[in-house]
């Protein structure tokens, strides 16, 4: 069986391979893009897998005029740059030690045991520079389903890396089939290994919540994550109920994904300590809270709190309540957002000076101009 693509076929992939190659060593490559590949799915990074050690990578790629960066050295990763695209090229590995956050590994001359370290079974494919595909451990046919289904033993892999719980959530989000359900021994292996998720950093789940939530539908693999006692754990409080009505709210409407907003469908609380979001990503959730929580009009809310914001609000709300969302929501957030408040300082400023009177007559004044729906002008105003 053969893969093709552009990805494969390019002067750049071909170079870096047949650089392993002609020097005796095996190449392959695996897992995301060779998965993508029978998939159908556009495929962004190539990796590439090979026996040949990471020193002996890096001369190679210096020999033949190409930038090597020992990125991960210590787990056989050397980042080749051939022209503008980078490969991160692996050497076989095999694990010797892991703590459910790390491994300690030994390299490897045996493309079975370097397959035996990966994850899941669609991600332990490799291929050829020719497009020949290698299926060291015979899963291809979980292709098929697809099946996100952990190499072997599923609990032995959890240990190896708990992480591996919200990959497995998160794989099964973008290409698992939501009408099978996930893997029953992979979703008991995740409930049973749930403890260990105490002992990763915020930094990591978070990328890998962003990741799950930013899928097309995650409703499905969010309220797998539910029912076995994994959401609690990451994000205490949260519900996954509303992602469902919240997804087909979008989908009709024509509303991009966003993760973000998805997170606060979840409802639950302290986002920004759970997932160790940045200052940027709390900033917007918290606007997003005060627009939920606005009794203002549609119109008022986007100028209050920008458009994005009260976009994903709305939709919350009407997923949360099954209502559709207002006729006239579009433009209301339209106008809301054009809108500019008629009255400055420096118009007030010779009759009450500088200083917290000022401060006090101009929100009196803003919030009149609210109530006015933004009819009231500056004349107006500068009367009241």
């Amino acid at each position: 069986m053969r893969i093709t693509g552009a990805w494969l076929t390019s002067v750049d992939t071909q170079r870096v391979l047949n650089m392993l190659t002609d020097a005796g060593h095996l190449a392959y490559v695996v897992g995301g893009c060779v998965r993508n590949a029978l998939l159908g799915v556009a495929v962004a990074d190539v990796d590439i897998a090979t026996d040949a050690l990471p020193d002996v990578v890096t001369k190679l790629a210096k020999t033949a005029g190409l930038k090597a960066i020992p990125t991960g050295i210590a787990h056989g990763t050397v980042t080749v740059i051939c022209g503008d695209t980078p490969f991160e090229i692996t050497s076989f590995r095999k694990d010797i030690a892991t703590d459910g956050r790390r491994a300690v590994v030994a390299f490897s001359r045996d493309i079975a045991q370097d397959a035996r370290r990966r994850d899941f079974t669609i991600n332990a494919l490799y291929a050829s520079a020719e497009g020949v595909l290698t299926d060291p451990l015979g899963n291809l046919a979980d292709i098929a389903g697809p099946k996100i289904r952990f190499i072997e033993n599923p609990t032995e892999r959890i240990r190896e890396d708990y992480l591996r719980i919200l990959r497995f959530f998160r794989f099964y989000a973008y290409y698992g089939d939501a009408n099978t359900g996930p893997d029953p021994e992979g979703l008991a292996a995740c409930a049973e290994g749930a403890d260990g998720l105490e002992g990763l950093s915020k930094e990591r789940i978070g990328a890998e919540m962003r990741k799950l939530l930013a899928a097309p539908n995650p409703a499905p693999s969010l309220s797998a994550m539910s029912a076995s006692g994994v959401l609690a754990r990451v994000l205490p409080g949260a519900d996954a109920q509303y992602i469902a009505p919240l997804i087909h709210l979008e989908t009709s409407g024509d509303f991009a994904p966003s993760w973000q907003r998805r997170l606060a469908a979840l409802g639950a609380k302290n986002l920004a300590i759970a997932l160790r979001l940045s200052g940027v990503e709390a900033k917007y959730l918290q606007k997003l809270g005060n627009a939920q929580s606005t009794d203002a009009p549609v119109a008022q809310s986007a100028y209050l709190f920008g458009p994005a914001a009260t976009t994903d609000a709305m939709l919350i709300r009407s997923a949360t309540l099954s209502t559709p969302l207002p006729r006239d929501f579009a433009q209301n957030i339209a106008r809301g957002n054009k809108a500019v408040f008629p009255v400055s300082a420096a118009d007030l400023l010779e009759r009450f000076g500088e200083g917290p009177k000022l401060g006090r007559e101009l929100a009196r004044l803003k919030d009149l101009w609210l109530e006015s729906d933004f009819a009231l002008g500056r004349q107006t105003l500068l009367r009241r």
